[in-house]
C-alpha cells in the first residue's frame, strides 16, 4: 500500500470520527476545562453563591449586583499566590477580574456545598 492511500485512509477515518464525536456531543454541556483556573472557576460557578455581611456592604458600595458578580467570576483569573487553595475545610481563592474599565479583587471561600463571597474590592 503506497503512502498516499495510507494518508487517505487515515484522514477518512479521522473525518468520520470527528463527525461521530460532533453528533454525540451536540446539545450536551460538555466542556474542556483543563487549566487550574478554569476548573476552580467552574467549581465555584456550579455552587450557590452566598455573601458575607461585609461583602454585601462592599458590593452595594461598588454597585455590583449578582449578575455583575457572576460575570466577574466567569471572566476572572485566580491569583494562586494570594489564595489558600489547600486550606481545610474550605479553600479561599483570590480572583482578579475587570469590568467597565475597573479592576476588581474578589475573595471567595469555596466549600463542598456552597461558595461564599468574603470580600469584593477595587484593585489599585
Amino acid at each position: 500500500m503506497d503512502l498516499l492511500k495510507r494518508f487517505g485512509y487515515y484522514f477518512g477515518g479521522f473525518a468520520i470520527g470527528l463527525v461521530l464525536l460532533a453528533f454525540f456531543l451536540n446539545g450536551k454541556k460538555a466542556s474542556c476545562d483543563y487549566s487550574p483556573d478554569a476548573r476552580v472557576i467552574k467549581n465555584i460557578r456550579l455552587k450557590p453563591l452566598t455573601y458575607s455581611e461585609s461583602s454585601t456592604e462592599e458590593t452595594r458600595r461598588l454597585q455590583l449586583d449578582s449578575a455583575k458578580i457572576d460575570l466577574l467570576i466567569k471572566k476572572a483569573d485566580i491569583n494562586f499566590s494570594k489564595s489558600e487553595a489547600r486550606k481545610k475545610p474550605c479553600a479561599i481563592y483570590v480572583l482578579e477580574s475587570s469590568l467597565d474599565k475597573n479592576d476588581y479583587l474578589l475573595t471567595i471561600e469555596n466549600c463542598n456545598a456552597k461558595a461564599t463571597l468574603l470580600k469584593a474590592e477595587l484593585e489599585d
